[in-house]
């Protein structure tokens, strides 16, 4: 094992890289192999866990107190009998909030959640307006009552283990603590609770919940034709992601995996060609000999200070077939038609990765000066008392020091472009557009994009819904396969 390591710091980065590359595809398998046994290790070890703390609730009620054994029923009675009137009233408000939630709306939504309503709105015989289930209230506010439940069971099970925990302290002979010190414990040993309590609820409502709500549309078909308050939507199991996958009938097949393919170029070409023209642009301005660098600096941050709402529209403008760099072209006699930036989807392609560079390279710029400041001039100095050139300094030592300490920002970068909607909806609009694509995806559309169009243009909530779950799973298990061979991730110690 030591060898192996040896022979591969002897590598060089390349060599390393490629073999990293394979490794990890080869180990696939057995990695899928151990990530089965561990799944299975953790199902069984949550049927123990669950085996042990249902043990714990019977044992808590066969030896605690009839203040305990109430508590079970009335939550936070046995701390009020036992004088902690802070816990004891906490507990059992949240019943009551519970209880009345459930009572007044929280039964009604759950029990219509299978279903996602039955009733549709309409006339009666007299002519009023008889209104109809909302199957998207029910949808939002069954999970909610159901998430709800999962809460209010941790929160009957922290209630029989406080109970637990009061009665062996007063059997040990030991005083309970004060009201006083409980409220000040929220000030001192529990204010990382207290501070986290409205942090954390505003990433369950905002966040999280809209997560689940939108993984939840993807198995409904909630589009144009089925809206509340309206329409009823219901449950239609894995529908939309076979229809998403299809190439028969009205499949998104086809569309789907063309809309796919250029966004990983497009995250491709957008990360790499930024990177190292951004470098080579760094490099060029910190070399000895070079004046005005702060003028040359300043100049290629003033594309970043302008707003991309401003400058990618007046470039999409300047690029179109009426537009000024056109003009100019067939008064000067370069081309007698307007050169198609936007109507011909290779040349559309090509004309957003080249205007990219334009907006990304001062960023990659201002990253690579600070990295190539920090550089021991000393290794450069040796290179050159060995004989080696100016590429074969920028292959050994340059590029290895730059990719291991960029390499994060390499793959926050790629992932962003997979998602980069300004770029794309502000210079072509995703266009131009074909007939052989569907659901009004363009030639040059994102994923991200496209799930936009879908769900205002089109109205498809469900679908976008598929494709929001895609561009999650297509940005995850590249950001895994990217990490697992990072250097700065896995080789800290071969590049010191």
């Amino acid at each position: 094992m030591k060898e192996d390591k040896n022979e591969l710091y002897a590598m060089s980065g390349f060599e390393r890289f490629k073999y990293k590359f394979v490794h990890f595809f080869t180990g696939i398998p057995s990695a899928i192999g151990n990530l089965c046994k561990k799944v299975g290790r953790g199902i069984g070890s949550f049927f123990k866990w669950l085996g042990s703390d249902l043990k714990d609730i019977g044992v808590t009620f066969a030896e605690g107190d009839w203040k305990t054994r109430l508590s079970f029923l009335i939550m936070g009675f046995g701390p009020i009998t036992r004088k902690l009137f802070a816990r004891g009233i906490a507990f059992l408000a949240l019943e009551v909030l519970f209880i009345v939630y459930m009572a007044t709306i929280g039964v009604e939504y759950v029990s219509q959640f299978g279903t996602l309503g039955t009733h549709t709105s309409g006339f009666n015989d007299d002519g009023t307006m008889s209104y109809g289930d909302n199957s998207f209230l029910i949808l939002l506010f069954g999970l909610l009552t159901i998430i709800f439940i999962v809460a209010f069971i941790l929160l009957w099970r922290m209630n029989i283990r406080e109970n637990r925990r009061e009665e062996l302290v007063l059997k040990s002979g030991k005083q309970l603590p004060t009201n006083g010190s409980d409220l000040r414990s929220l000030l001192d040993s529990n204010f990382d609770k207290t501070l986290l309590a409205l942090p954390v609820a505003g990433v369950f409502i905002f966040t999280v919940l809209p997560i689940i709500f939108m993984i939840c549309v993807a198995f409904t078909n909630y589009d144009f034709d089925h809206q509340a308050p309206n329409n009823l939507f219901t449950w239609v199991g894995f529908e939309n992601f076979k229809n998403m996958f299809s190439f028969g009938g009205a499949g998104f097949g086809h569309t789907f995996y063309k809309v796919l393919g250029w966004t990983l170029v497009w995250a491709f070409f957008a990360t790499f060609l930024n990177y190292f023209a951004g470098m080579a642009v760094a490099i060029l301005i910190n070399k000895k000999g070079v004046k005005f660098k702060k003028l040359w600096r300043t100049i290629l941050v003033m594309t970043i200070a302008v707003p991309q709402f401003v400058s990618l529209l007046y470039v999409s403008k300047m690029f179109a077939n009426d537009g000024m760099l056109n003009a100019y072209f067939m008064k000067w006699g370069w081309v007698s038609s307007p050169i198609p930036f936007w109507t011909n989807a290779t040349l559309a392609r090509i004309t957003i990765i080249v205007i990219n560079l334009w907006v990304g390279i001062p960023y990659v710029m201002l990253i690579t000066t600070g990295i190539l400041m920090n550089i021991p001039e000393d290794l450069y100095e040796s290179a050159r008392i060995d004989g080696a050139n100016a590429f074969q300094m920028f292959r050994k030592i340059t590029l290895p020091y730059m990719l291991f300490v960029t390499g994060p920002y390499l793959l926050t970068s790629f992932t962003g472009n997979l998602n980069n909607f300004n770029i794309i909806f502000l210079l072509s609009g995703g266009g131009p557009y074909t007939t052989d694509l569907t659901g009004g995806a363009g030639r040059t559309d994102l994923l991200v994009t496209w799930l936009y169009k879908m769900t205002l243009n089109n109205t498809n909530y469900c679908m976008a819904a598929v494709i929001g779950i895609a561009v999650f799973v297509a940005t995850a298990v590249i950001s895994l396969v990217v990490y697992n061979i990072l250097p700065s991730v896995k080789d800290e110690e071969g590049f010191q």
